[in-house]
């Protein structure tokens, strides 16, 4: 196997059944262009951003399409993101060509994967492509393609060329069928129309089929299943090709393993008659084949088959929550942009900074994101409810330390240290005293045992080794306040005072020189309590101050 992974040219495509969605992307290219089939291709460039571009050997070269492709040197999968339709159904072809590029005659072999689920193991070849299906119901409004370090999923046969989009508008691959010995290939002399019924064959495929040269003779159908036993869902197409005379018959069944699997099967001309099987166990050991009945006067003939195989169930990938929470750490941080498909599944392949937990739908529960060369605030990924280990030391992180840590509920370790972060730790935090935290190595963080003072910033705070301007809004409103307070104090002893002046100089007037001596103690006592007001402002005002130096 060679050490680098290659998503080797011709394509990822994707169409869903509404006809909404037809994407067909030419890997390691960055041109838009439409092929000799009128199918329109564009690079890949807006679908992943890691990897370089490759082209094959000259030599090598078998189509515009194909000479393109993208080598993938890094990460444990890496996956195209395409938009689709939830709840359509789709099908997805990923085709691949090795052709030498690298001049070392070593293709390599590699897991294909879509939507977080296995799909097979692709062998590549020196000189040939190999091409692979899948069709299946998108489960959200995008899939995923990935080629990942490490049967057929559809075989289409019938025609005389290879039919394929613009005649059939699923754009599913028709291949010529090889006719082998005792066999003849036949043309329809018939028109046809657009078929009637749900699985659409293009017309194109019902002109040519393959028939006996014997009319006693059957035809043995060679379907490539694989050598261990699997399920599968087969399609069969029967068309007349002439317009038979009167003492002609056509008929004949069909078997498995040499027991009937149909009654006789009639072909009309002019039109076309569907047989299918359902959910069948094969191996390479099964055989199916057509036998004529005993009335029949001409061999038996077919026009087209489908063999799909049946996977697994597809899973529902790794809970929304936690995709919400990723894309926000994705959003915020270009660092993090290189990981794509899911994140959680295939469970060997899940992103390289996360643990997941064994569940059907798999949760997050841990981010390792130490020394990943993060810049800036913390984003909210406060949905990833399910998570316990939070690593995010010696990165560039600052601003304050967002509250929403403080609400999960399984948290049990924090690790911020060595970054930038300023401000207190949030209340919510503080209070898990199951909680390891680690928050060294952030100077400006205001911690339990620090003396911590208001800056210029509203949101930050230093910590009381450090002589920084207080906070002027704060200190403007705390000092008016007290100040306005004891002004109209003083107003109001003046007032007051003021009053006893005048009976005092009434009494000076009765009074004579007793008087005087009043006016003299009571000018001692007014100063007295002026010094006293001024002095319990000064107190009052300085306790303030030093109150809000603590907070």
């Amino acid at each position: 196997m060679a050490s680098s992974l290659f998503l080797l040219v011709l394509t990822v495509c994707i169409f869903s059944v509404s006809a909404d969605v037809f994407v067909s992307i030419d890997c390691g290219s960055t041109d838009a262009y439409t092929d000799e089939n009128l199918i329109p291709w564009t690079g890949d460039d807006l679908y992943i951003n890691n990897s370089e571009n490759q082209v094959v050997q000259a030599a090598n070269s078998i189509s515009r399409v194909m000479d393109t492709l993208r080598v993938f040197n890094s990460r444990k999968k890496n996956c195209y993101l395409i938009e689709s339709v939830r709840s359509e159904r789709v099908l997805v072809r990923a085709s691949f060509y090795y052709g030498n590029y690298d001049k070392k005659s070593s293709p390599p072999t590699f897991d294909l994967q879509f939507d977080g689920n296995y799909w097979l193991t692709v062998e590549t070849s020196s000189t040939d492509y190999v091409s692979y299906e899948a069709i299946y119901v998108a489960k959200k409004n995008y899939i995923s393609v990935c080629v990942a370090q490490t049967k057929p999923n559809q075989i289409a046969y019938g025609a005389n060329a290879t039919v394929r989009y613009i005649d059939d508008l699923y754009d599913r691959i028709w291949t010529p069928a090889t006719a082998g010995k005792g066999l003849t290939e036949v043309k329809s002399d018939a028109f046809f129309s657009a078929p009637g019924i749900a699985d659409n064959p293009p017309p194109a495929v019902l002109l040519n089929a393959v028939t006996a040269t014997d009319p006693s003779s059957g035809i043995l159908l060679n379907m490539g299943f694989p050598r261990v036993e699997v399920p599968v869902y087969l399609n069969w197409y029967f068309s007349e090709v002439t317009q038979l005379e009167a003492n002609e018959t056509r008929s004949f069944m069909l078997y498995k393993d040499g027991q009937p699997l149909s009654q006789a099967i009639l072909p009309p001309y002019g039109n076309f008659t569907e047989w299918y099987a359902r959910n069948y166990t094969v191996s390479s050991n099964t055989t199916f084949s057509l036998v004529p009945t005993e009335n029949s006067t001409l061999p038996p003939l077919i026009n087209a088959m489908e063999v799909f195989l049946i996977g697994d169930a597809l899973t529902d990938g790794t809970n929304s929550k936690d995709v919400k929470g990723l894309v926000s750490l994705q959003n915020a941080f270009e660092d993090l942009q290189d990981w794509s498909g899911d994140p959680c599944l295939p469970a060997p392949y899940t992103w390289d900074w996360i643990n997941c937990s064994n569940d059907a739908t798999p949760r997050v529960t841990a981010l390792y994101l130490g020394s990943f060369n993060l810049s800036g605030p913390i984003p909210d990924f406060g949905s990833m409810d399910a998570i316990e280990i939070i690593d995010l030391h010696n990165n560039s992180l600052y601003g304050t330390i967002p509250d929403f840590l403080g609400t999960f509920p399984y948290l049990k370790e924090l690790n911020l240290a060595d970054n930038q972060f300023t401000g207190f730790i949030p209340a919510s935090l503080s209070r898990k005293n199951d909680l390891k935290l680690g928050v060294t190595g952030n100077p400006d963080l205001c911690t339990s045992g620090k003396s911590c003072q208001l800056t210029d910033d509203p949101t930050v705070y230093s910590s009381g080794s450090k002589k920084k301007k207080k906070k002027k809004l704060p200190v403007i409103l705390g000092t008016t306040i007290p100040i306005f307070v004891v002004i109209w104090a003083i107003v109001g002893i003046y007032i007051i005072l003021q009053n006893r002046r005048k009976t005092a100089a009434i009494a000076v007037l009765n009074a004579g020189q007793n008087g005087g001596a009043q006016m003299n103690e009571m000018k001692v006592n007014m100063e007295e309590q002026a010094r006293n007001v001024d002095q319990t402002y000064r107190q009052k005002h300085s306790n303030e101050h030093q109150d809000r130096d603590l907070y």
